[in-house]
């Protein structure tokens, strides 16, 4: 820090002293300093609108596009994310669920949904009291599938740019944790009941933030995406009547 301050402190002297010589030099060829303090004191008066439109200007444009342009990437690789595992997750999870019915008809997502709707779902979502059937789902399928995409899920949160989405990088800190708890269980149909409930437990938190996450993946195709919102919809695991196949 300091031989950068330092470096910084002598290029500024630097700049200074040059620009001290170059007027030296023009009063020595030209004698006359009033024309010198003239544009002296002009080019002083304009460093403060200099300073507005770099600054405040320039360097907020530079943000906001450098912040759209992260979020896209950032979108790319949500997108990614359901693509591969996220839907199909859903799928697993939601045969936990004992009431999936409950929740299912609160997701069945319409071409025609405003932001507004989104986010009562969402608001449902977060409150919705999720109680979860061990025995309801296929307990080693969601482990060999979730240790299969082992590698996938660890790279995505090695991506800088999922950094500034925090819900996103809890939900995927969430589903590398039930991986882990459940690739460390060599026989998943002979635990006990206090285990069980740890499971349930660890299920319900990836399911609930997965749902959420889904949802805000879902607004962002429709308003960015119009034809990969369409097979989204046409594919929702919420949906019992879904179906990839266009009938009118």
């Amino acid at each position: 820090m300091k031989k950068i301050f330092s470096w910084q402190v002598l290029l500024g002297i630097a700049l200074i002293t040059l620009s001290a010589i170059f007027y030296l030099i023009h009063y020595a060829i030209f004698r006359d300093s009033h024309h010198i303090f003239i544009y002296l004191l002009g080019d002083i008066a304009f460093v403060p609108i200099e300073v507005l439109l770099v600054t405040l200007i320039i360097h907020r444009l530079l943000n906001e596009r450098e912040k759209r342009d992260m979020l896209k990437k950032m979108n790319m690789a949500i997108g990614v994310f359901f693509s591969e595992v996220g839907t199909s997750l859903l799928k697993y999870l939601s045969a936990f669920d004992a009431h999936p019915e409950k929740i299912g008809a609160r997701l069945v997502v319409a071409s025609n949904w405003p932001e507004r709707e989104f986010s009562m779902v969402k608001k449902y979502v977060k409150n919705y009291n999720c109680r979860i059937e061990i025995n309801g789902g296929d307990l080693e399928g969601l482990r060999d599938f979730l240790v299969g995409e082992r590698r996938f899920l660890l790279a995505l949160l090695q991506n800088p740019n999922l950094l500034e989405h925090e819900s996103f990088t809890d939900l995927l800190w969430a589903v590398t944790h039930l991986t882990e708890e459940l690739s460390h269980r060599k026989d998943l149909r002979t635990l006990p009941n206090a285990d069980y409930e740890h499971l349930s437990g660890d299920i319900k938190r990836a399911y609930i933030m997965l749902i959420t996450e889904w949802l805000g993946y879902m607004e962002h195709l429709k308003e960015s995406y119009p034809y990969l919102f369409s097979l989204a919809v046409r594919t929702n695991p919420f949906d019992p009547a879904a179906s990839p196949v266009v009938d009118s």
